[in-house]
């Protein structure tokens, strides 16, 4: 409450000194509400930074937890003909790989031309139907005589997403054709096209492979991929073959020259990389744990704790996530070749809790037993492996029925017990100063008034003493 610069006047008394006295006085009384709403304020803000660092380690335990990257491969082709991409299950080896012909999409196009792409073709309406192999139906597109230009016909046909595209193709001295080509490769899409209703259209774009007309013409056939792998002849509709080899899958690009060689080789570097990754987040939680935890003593003789400890220090949820944590890292695991997070070169800091990786341990487990290390590691995905483990935790921890919610849940609540707190004893304060500067205005009007008495009487008596004598 500010000060009131008239009060006192009528009295002269500094009854603004003392009201704002008072009203100091009875303030003092709110400051151990403000230190307890800055305390839980402070937790509030820390049970977000601990929720955001278990999140950050929670994305790195889950890409760590997959059996996939301990059996993980590379490729390695002699040409550039062809490549391949591996699952976690392809085995080691090598294939010898030659590759005659490419698959590839069949294309259809008009062998007359048009002097232009807007003038309509048909006279009359007509309807398209296009018939592919492989089991596929028949599409059939309906075409007004008005919309049966080159450019009607084009975007009738793309509209109609029949599994084939159409262009338009300008070959040169004012001349324009149709070309159409099958989304898929493989002869057994090769494609028939008919119309009925006009003729002239049926006989500018028509095409059947056993019948000699005068529309379309194979301008690019249709064709399946022709290979051999280890001396064993296939024949694919696509250049993506994923079913020749066990979870191997080649990618043709051009054919070979001769035989060429494909490589398979076990590629630990993948399961390295995810385990450093783990060390280096599990690494930056625990200092996030440090952070939110770190105590500095207080000096000798005050009371007062000291205001750079971490607002979770102490804190039940905190030390239950770093105790339990720390109790799932270093539990054996039992039925694998490895028993401990040591044996592949992940050791413990006794004093900061912290991660450390021996390069050299870590890359001679993985060669020697990369399943091994999956197996301790992930386990069986559900209930054994230390990520599966830390990962369910993680999860229950990070859920919306959580330790984590459940405590920030009591520190709102308490938080708006305190604000409401504040607020009735800051509303009682402003009317006890309200009533307080009330009274002392009476008091000053009633002083004033008595000074003004006081005045009067003495000039009075002065008057008569001088009128006497």
């Amino acid at each position: 409450m500010a000060s009131i610069s008239t009060l006192g006047v009528g009295s002269g008394l500094d009854l603004s000194s003392i009201l704002d006295s008072l009203e100091a006085a009875e303030k003092s009384t709110l400051t151990p509400i403000s230190t307890q709403q800055s305390s839980y304020t402070a937790k509030l803000s820390a049970y977000g930074t601990l929720k955001n660092a278990l999140a950050s380690f929670q994305t790195a335990n889950t890409a760590l937890n997959s059996a996939d990257l301990f059996t993980a491969t590379s490729t390695t082709s002699s040409s550039s003909a062809f490549s391949a991409t591996t699952t976690g299950s392809a085995i080691a080896g090598k294939y010898t790989i030659s590759v005659t012909q490419l698959a590839q999409a069949q294309t259809l196009t008009t062998q007359a031309t048009q002097s232009d792409t807007k003038t309509a073709i048909a006279s009359s309406d007509s309807t398209i139907t296009i018939q592919q192999g492989g089991g596929k139906k028949p599409v059939t597109i309906d075409l007004s005589a008005a919309n049966s230009s080159l450019t009607g016909i084009r975007d009738a046909i793309n509209n109609a997403k029949a599994g084939v595209s159409a262009s338009i193709i300008n070959v040169g001295n004012g001349q324009y054709r149709l070309s159409i080509t099958s989304d898929d490769t493989g002869k057994d899409n090769a494609m028939s096209i008919s119309v009925n209703g006009d003729s002239s259209l049926q006989s500018f774009m028509g095409y059947d492979a056993s019948v000699s007309t005068s529309g379309m013409k194979e301008s690019v056939t249709a064709q399946n991929a022709l290979l051999t792998v280890n001396n064993v002849a296939i024949e694919n509709s696509s250049n993506t073959i994923s079913d020749a080899l066990e979870d191997i899958t080649l990618n043709l690009n051009d054919v070979t020259t001769g035989n060429q060689t494909l490589t398979i080789s076990k590629d630990t570097s993948k399961a390295e990389k995810a385990i450093n990754d783990w060390v280096t987040a599990y690494n930056s939680l625990q200092d996030t744990f440090a952070s939110l935890t770190k105590y500095t003593a207080v000096d000798a003789g005050t009371d007062a704790q000291d205001s750079s400890n971490g607002a979770l220090l102490g804190d039940t949820t905190l030390r239950t996530i770093q105790t339990q944590l720390k109790s799932i890292l270093g539990n054996g695991a039992s039925g694998t070749s490895f028993k401990s997070l040591s044996q592949i070169g992940i050791t413990t800091d006794p004093s900061t809790g912290s991660l450390s990786v021996d390069k050299t341990k870590l890359e001679a487990a993985l060669t020697k037993d990369a399943s091994g290390v999956g197996q301790m590691l992930v386990g069986d995905g559900k209930d054994s492996g230390i990520t599966t483990v830390v990962g369910k935790n993680l999860t229950s921890w990070l859920s919306s029925t959580g330790i984590i919610q459940a405590a920030t849940d009591g520190v709102s609540k308490t938080l708006n017990n305190l604000t409401q707190q504040y607020n009735a004893a800051s509303d009682r304060i402003d009317t006890m100063m309200a009533r307080y500067k009330a009274q002392f205005t009476q008091l000053d009007v009633l002083m004033n008034s008595l000074n003004s008495t006081s005045s009067y009487l003495t000039q009075q008596f002065d008057t008569s003493s001088s009128s006497k004598s």
